[in-house]
């Protein structure tokens, strides 16, 4: 079973930057998974922020992000991160990270079999 463990949430201005760290663990290798990120705010539905391929750099990211956020992973670490830049007010959330044995980078949260329990990012303007 995957296990997948989020930090590196806060409280910071707008146009700060913020780096989420997932650390990935349960099996020997990941190199044919994919790693999502999500996020959620109060009554809404949890949407695509970015995700990768643990293998190579193929990442995918939503419009919102595309630009501000880099995804990234470190193997000896056994972690992926979120890069966040420029960040907005609009930004604030729950964010999760996510893992599916797949080579598809999905963006569908049904698509992910394992979750983290989130870290909240919080911006203020």
């Amino acid at each position: 079973q995957v296990q997948l463990v989020e930090s590196g949430g806060g409280l910071v201005q707008a146009g700060d930057s913020l780096r989420l760290s997932c650390v990935v663990s349960g099996r020997s290798s990941f190199s044919n998974f994919v790693i999502g990120w999500f996020r959620q705010t109060p009554g809404k539905e949890r949407e695509f922020v970015a995700c990768k391929r643990w293998g190579d750099d193929s990442a995918n990211y939503a419009d919102s992000v595309r630009g501000r956020f880099t995804i990234s992973r470190d193997y000896a670490k056994n972690t992926v991160y979120l890069q966040m830049n420029s960040l907005k007010p609009e930004d604030t959330a729950v964010y999760y990270c996510a893992s599916v044995r797949t080579a598809f980078l999905h963006t569908a949260p049904s698509n992910y079999d394992y979750w983290g329990q989130g870290t909240q990012v919080t911006v203020s303007s």
